[in-house]
């Protein structure tokens, strides 16, 4: 496998996993406060507690959805190629 392969399956598999967690996070809000979520956050318009626990809760759940995505992926290619990609090979 080549680079270019990493560069596609990581970041493929990055993109969707965060598009599908921040679908996630959005339906939990609304079910969790019964509201739509925060369109914009840094509106002056959204509260501070509402932007503030926006941003915590879909930053953390979408970061964690994207980490779990690559290291997937890194299993997979590593399972097809033999090793880690450059780059997430182990320092030691």
């Amino acid at each position: 496998m080549s680079a270019m392969t990493w560069k596609v399956l990581g970041t493929g598999s990055a993109v969707l996993s965060g598009i599908a967690a921040k679908k996630i996070v959005s339906n939990l809000w609304r079910k969790g406060t019964g509201n739509e979520p925060p369109a914009n956050p840094e509106s002056p318009d959204t509260t501070w507690p509402e932007a503030l626990a926006w941003a915590v809760v879909s930053g953390a759940l979408v970061g964690v959805a994207r980490m779990l995505a690559a290291r997937k992926a890194a299993s997979f290619y590593r399972k097809s190629a033999g090793h880690l990609p450059k780059g997430l090979q182990d320092v030691g």
